[in-house]
């Protein structure tokens, strides 16, 4: 496996989850909704992993639906509000957010800016709601692209003071920060593959215990939300990996600030033009978002590639569309910007010697980009 810093676009699976995985895969595989007794286990084990995340997050049980996915859970969200209600997200929300809220709406959606670091402020949502008058306000626990943390909370806190549902997608939150406050929102979205889980598999926690969703029609899984057979060993692993990813974080951070903030140092000593976006404001510990002084970041990240780093342009979701970068689009820049943006995202496990050697391959591909040939990396991919 090369050196490995697309951690945000997804996550290698986690022994934990494996483990969890395979172990429910040969003992629990039967389908949940069957009345003989192997099935009735089987509920049990899916009614508690649904207690166990419950707990994770902070919020009931019962408010948890099972999904594939954040894509999914946003899509099941945005589609379930009432028919030509306008409602308002952040400009640098995720696009699974942004094409959901425009589809399922089919109202102007009202984007709420980010100032100059990419974070959304306090007094910029409450003149929305002031203004609008939106029944559900969408902004992203913290962005997958440049890590800045959002003032979710606070949101939290303003939305419901003025009666307003808040969404919070918490997808690359959960698994980075402690998630036990998550609850207070008023809906939350995860995926399971961003923290070590299997992909295919996420949750979406609604507002209460009786609220109807009514995204997929057909049997009565999930308390009639969600049709479908429920992929009980793919819950199991995600709960897992989110119980065995939790107990690290505290020690994660403290770690691997120092490791990303000195890989940033040793760039900015050979190119002193390289812009950090949102490098004054909280940030999630493993991420760097980076407009390079020069040359497109297609040539980053080939040249990077054949040295053996996995780097990123962006947000894979929003790959040329409108731009490799929402957070870069959002703060105004220029297309000839938008074409130099590399992301890096490190992971829990992520050592000093990955990141020094992710430096110097940066280093040996400028000077290969300078020159204008194909330069070391591409010799020594040949």
């Amino acid at each position: 496996m090369p050196a490995y810093f697309d951690y945000n676009a997804t996550t290698p699976l986690s022994d934990a989850a494996r483990e969890a995985w395979l172990n429910a895969s040969t003992h629990h595989w039967y389908n949940a909704s069957s009345l003989y007794r192997e099935a009735g286990f089987t509920s049990q084990k899916l009614d508690a992993a649904r207690e166990r995340l419950a707990d994770l997050l902070g919020c009931d049980a019962g408010r948890i639906v099972f999904t594939s996915g954040a894509s999914e859970s946003n899509n099941a969200l945005f589609a379930s509000l009432p028919a030509g209600e306008q409602v308002a997200i952040s400009a640098i929300e995720h696009p699974s957010v942004r094409e959901a809220a425009r589809e399922w709406t089919k109202k102007p959606v009202i984007e709420i800016p980010v100032n100059e670091q990419g974070v959304v402020e306090l007094e910029v949502v409450l003149q929305v709601i002031k203004d609008s008058r939106p029944p559900l306000i969408s902004v992203m626990a913290a962005n997958n692209e440049s890590g800045t943390i959002q003032p979710w909370r606070r949101i939290a806190n303003l939305c419901e003071e003025h009666g307003v549902a808040f969404h919070c997608d918490a997808a690359q939150w959960i698994g980075k920060q402690d998630s036990k406050s998550l609850g207070r929102c008023s809906y939350i979205t995860g995926s399971a593959h961003k923290f070590g889980g299997p992909k295919g598999i996420g949750f979406l926690v609604l507002r209460d215990e009786v609220e109807p969703l009514c995204y997929l029609r057909g049997g009565p899984q999930e308390n009639g939300r969600r049709a479908g057979t429920e992929n009980y060993p793919a819950i199991e692993a995600m709960v897992t990996a989110l119980e065995s990813i939790s107990a690290l974080l505290p020690q994660t951070e403290e770690k691997q600030v120092p490791l990303r903030d000195a890989f940033v140092d040793s760039l900015r000593s050979s190119m002193p033009e390289l812009r950090v976006i949102g490098e004054g404001v909280p940030r999630l510990w493993n991420t760097v978002l980076m407009v390079m002084p020069r040359h497109d970041n297609l040539k980053w990240l080939t040249r990077l590639s054949r040295l053996g780093f996995a780097i990123s342009t962006g947000s894979a979701c929003s790959s040329g569309k409108e731009g490799s970068s929402v957070v870069v689009t959002a703060l105004g820049a220029s297309w000839e910007e938008l074409k130099r943006v590399v992301r890096i995202s490190g992971g829990w496990h992520t050592t000093q010697a990955e990141w020094r050697a992710l430096a110097e391959a940066f280093q040996t591909v400028s000077t290969d980009l300078d020159a204008g040939g194909p330069g070391k990396a591409a010799l020594l991919f040949t």
